[in-house]
C-alpha cells in the first residue's frame, strides 16, 4: 500500500470494519464466539460498527444505542479483550494513520477496559440488572 492517510471518510470507517472484522472471522479464539451469537448474520453487526465509528470518529451522528447492554453476557476474558484489541489496533496501524487512527485505537483501549469491568462484574452478580 502506499501512502496512508488519516480515517476521514465512511469509506475509510467500512474499510477498517469490514478488514477487522475479517481477521476477528477467521480467529480461532475470537470467531467462536462471534458465531455463536451472529449465527452468520454478520452484516447487521458490521453495519452497526459503521455508524458507531462514523459517530465518534467523523461526529457524523449516525449511532444511537448503548453499545454494552448486548455484550453483557458473553462468555469472554481478558485474554479475548487482549486479542480483540490487539487485532484492531494493528488493523488501524494497517490501513491508516494520523490523529483519528490513534483516537480509534485510544477508543478501542477504553472500550475494551469498560466491557471487560462490566462484563466481569455482571458475571460475579448474575441478578443485577444493566
Amino acid at each position: 500500500m502506499g501512502h496512508k492517510q488519516d480515517i476521514s471518510t465512511l469509506d475509510d470507517i467500512k474499510l477498517l470494519v469490514d478488514t477487522f472484522y475479517n481477521k476477528v472471522a477467521i480467529n480461532h479464539l475470537l470467531a467462536p464466539i462471534f458465531n455463536e451469537r451472529l449465527g452468520g448474520h454478520w452484516l447487521p453487526h458490521l453495519e452497526k460498527m459503521y455508524r458507531f465509528w462514523q459517530t465518534v470518529l467523523l461526529e457524523e451522528y449516525t449511532y444511537n444505542g448503548a453499545p454494552f447492554p448486548p455484550h453483557a453476557q458473553l462468555p469472554v476474558d481478558a485474554e479475548h479483550f487482549d486479542t480483540w484489541l490487539n487485532l484492531f489496533s494493528a488493523t488501524v496501524d494497517d490501513l491508516f494513520t494520523g490523529d483519528k487512527a490513534d483516537e480509534a485505537k485510544w477508543r478501542a483501549g477504553k472500550m475494551a477496559q469498560m466491557f471487560q469491568l462490566k462484563i466481569t462484574h455482571f458475571k460475579n452478580n448474575p441478578h443485577n440488572i444493566l
